[in-house]
């Protein structure tokens, strides 16, 4: 396997992930949430759950700025944010990126987030999040960005969370959307 590969299904997971939401253009097949979310309502209304899970996905991409590659101490802050799937993908990925001297420039933010659904009886909720990329870039180890030129700036997600017991709201499945991102 070339090192080109490597770092493609590094970055493939990680896109998956949610963690570089988009800095490459990747996507993964949808997967099944894992998480065994809570049994009793942590939110009294739809509006208290999506608002946590917004509050939730802006602190993971807070947390995906501050990683710095050559610092695994970094990964940590946006490991407690995911669980399931979203954690083990992000857990390889960063690894992988690390291993092969990647470095991630610049910062993603959060431009849009529409609830989509919520389940309160058993924690799970959706929603459609755009996130801006346009100032993020992957450069390897020969100084040349990994970032297709032709990656939009806008990338639309479909992010699953759960509430777990004490009720905090984790990331636990991202996937690109095919529903536009409103510029």
């Amino acid at each position: 396997m070339t090192m080109t590969t490597t770092l493609l299904r590094a970055v493939s997971a990680l896109a998956a992930a949610g963690l570089l939401v988009g800095m490459l253009s990747a996507c993964s097949p949808e997967a099944e949430p894992t998480s065994e979310p809570t049994k009793t309502a942590a939110f009294a209304t739809d509006e208290e759950a999506f608002a946590a899970a917004e509050e939730t996905y802006r602190a993971f991409i807070h947390a995906q700025n501050q990683v710095d590659l050559d610092d695994a101490s970094t990964f940590e802050p946006v490991f407690r944010l995911t669980v399931a799937d979203a954690n083990t993908a992000v857990r390889e990925s960063l690894s992988q990126l690390s291993a092969e001297n990647v470095t991630m420039r610049g910062e993603s933010s959060v431009a849009s987030v529409e609830p989509l659904d919520v389940d309160l009886s058993i924690g799970t909720i959706s929603m459609h999040i755009c996130v801006d990329v346009s100032e993020t870039e992957l450069v390897g180890l020969d100084g040349e960005s990994l970032v297709p030129p032709d990656r939009a700036d806008l990338q639309s997600l479909l992010v699953d969370f759960v509430t777990q017991e004490a009720g905090d709201v984790k990331v636990s499945r991202t996937v690109g959307a095919e529903k536009p991102c409103r510029q």
